[in-house]
């Protein structure tokens, strides 16, 4: 296969070795600090906690192994939206309300989503430097708007808490979608993935799985926490009261 963003794909042994420190992802993290420093008004702790996922995620081996496994990326993804993006949203929580409703907001998100999960534009993006970072930043850039409306205590719960479950819903689907595959359907990672002891399908079958279990669990956590007040006798508030 052709090299990808991170370089070409690591082995077992040599996976350990295989930092990367391209330009780009350091100036996102960079960007991301220089951006507190200037505006403040962000929470430090939540904002160094994402920070430090997304050097993980773009800087440690996970990014390397990412070349080799569907399943990696997957992880790569669901750490991305579900994890780095709400931690970010703490940290810059939302001002003024948008105008951009956000069941509307969670819908774009779902179409980048399985736009960047499309095999052919997957196959592309990974490939061109370019394509890589629209890929990266768009998901993450919709996650976050996301995450902001949704952990904004002025949203009412009930619509947060149906954004939610319909985020789980359509990721669930793309799980279910590539565990249930009769074939492969992401040609870079064919011939990478036997070093790792998995052949293509099993790898795409494990990367459906993440995608359809562990990525719904914050969403799930959220949605319950939001929804916990509508369930009170006195009927709730329709607010976030906590």
């Amino acid at each position: 296969m052709a090299d990808v963003y991170c370089g070409p794909a690591p082995t077992p042994a040599s996976l350990w070795g295989a930092w990367n420190f391209d330009i780009m992802a350091l100036a996102v993290c960079a960007g991301l600090v220089l951006a507190w420093l200037l505006f403040r008004g962000g929470r430090g702790l939540p904002l160094a906690a994402g920070i430090g996922l997304l050097a993980v995620l773009f800087l440690s081996p996970l990014c390397a192994l990412t070349a080799a496994l569907f399943s990696a990326r997957a992880l790569h993804h669901v750490l991305l939206v579900a994890v780095a993006a709400p931690l970010l949203a703490l940290a810059w929580p939302a001002g003024r309300r948008g105008r951009v409703g956000l069941g509307w907001i969670a819908t774009l998100h779902a179409a980048v989503f399985w736009f960047w999960h499309v095999p052919a534009v997957y196959a592309a993006a990974i490939t061109d430097f370019s394509g890589y970072w629209a890929m990266q930043l768009s998901l993450l850039g919709t996650a976050f708007w996301f995450w902001r409306r949704v952990l904004d205590r002025r949203e009412h719960a009930g619509v947060v808490a149906a954004a939610l479950l319909g985020t789980i819903m359509q990721m669930g689907m793309l799980g279910a979608l590539l565990t249930f595959a009769s074939s492969p359907l992401y040609a870079p990672h064919a011939g990478t993935t036997i070093a790792f002891g998995l052949s293509v399908l099993h790898d795409q079958q494990l990367a459906g799985i993440l995608m359809w279990v562990p990525a719904a669990l914050p969403y799930l956590a959220v949605a319950l926490a939001r929804a916990w007040p509508l369930l009170a006798p006195s009927g709730g508030n329709a607010t976030w009261s906590g």
